[in-house]
């Protein structure tokens, strides 16, 4: 019996469960397709922000659970008996949610088996990569609902395609396969079924923890930063970063070993 189930209490929706240096975030609603109510993008932000206090993490794959969807979108239920007010405050909780994911300092994979639609592939837009099994699908069909993204879609769909296949994709409501979600740039990695997404994603990660963390994570800062800015700040960004690595001992480190013809030893 469930520490949940003994106190009375719902099961969590979000599970996280530490393989080493790996984070495992899994949504696990199979029977409503993983959908994100605001009870689940709650728990996803609690998640997120406990990982980025807790430290040590590498790497974060983020999955869905029951092998039919990553997560099929936000809880269309839910948002029925909504006014707009309460309805923007769940946006807010989404945005926070992504927020969550791009500032932890470690990598995000979005694991994608099956539907990424609406508010999954918001979701997973928010992770640094997004790696997918043949069979999944992605989308983002609001406006087939008289609503539009509300979780960061208009925002980072177009940095993931471009603006016109954004807005091809989002005022069509059409759902595309896994050949133009890798042709598009939406979708890094492909992989035959969902043992081998996990195992390919575990092995990038495995590949990033070989490299200094610090590093890393100044990378990714940037890299959130800049995107979609102008050249110019954009290019401030990018400096102010490389000066901050100069300040850490991972870059001595590297440079040292560089020079010595030896593997670093970076910090932890």
């Amino acid at each position: 019996m469930s520490d949940a189930a003994a106190t009375g209490l719902p099961e969590p929706a979000v599970r996280v469960e530490r393989e080493g240096a790996v984070a495992v975030v899994t949504i696990d609603r199979p029977a409503s397709l993983n959908a994100l109510s605001a009870a689940v993008l709650a728990e996803l932000e609690s998640a997120f922000t406990a990982l980025a206090r807790e430290g040590g993490v590498r790497g974060v794959l983020l999955v869905g659970a029951g092998g039919r969807a990553f997560v099929a979108g936000a809880d269309i239920r839910g948002l029925a008996t909504l006014e707009p007010e309460p309805a923007a405050d769940v946006a807010r909780l989404g945005h926070r949610v992504a927020a969550a994911i791009e500032t932890l300092p470690a990598p995000v994979i979005a694991c994608v088996d099956g539907f990424a639609l609406g508010g999954g592939l918001e979701l997973a837009l928010a992770c640094d990569l997004i790696y997918a099994t043949d069979a999944s699908s992605f989308g983002q069909p609001e406006v087939r609902l008289g609503l539009i993204p509300g979780f960061g879609g208009t925002v980072r769909l177009p940095r993931a395609v471009g603006v016109a296949r954004a807005k091809e994709l989002i005022y069509s409501g059409r759902r595309i396969g896994i050949d133009e979600a890798v042709e598009s740039g939406l979708v890094v990695r492909r992989f035959a079924d969902r043992d081998a997404l996990l195992a390919g994603a575990r092995a990038t990660l495995a590949e990033i923890a070989a490299n200094s963390a610090t590093a890393v994570a100044i990378a990714k800062r940037v890299l959130v930063a800049a995107t979609g800015r102008p050249t110019d700040a954009a290019s401030a960004l990018e400096v102010e970063g490389f000066e901050d690595a100069f300040r850490t001992d991972d870059m001595h480190e590297g440079i040292a070993a560089f020079l010595e013809k030896r593997e670093p030893r970076f910090g932890a």
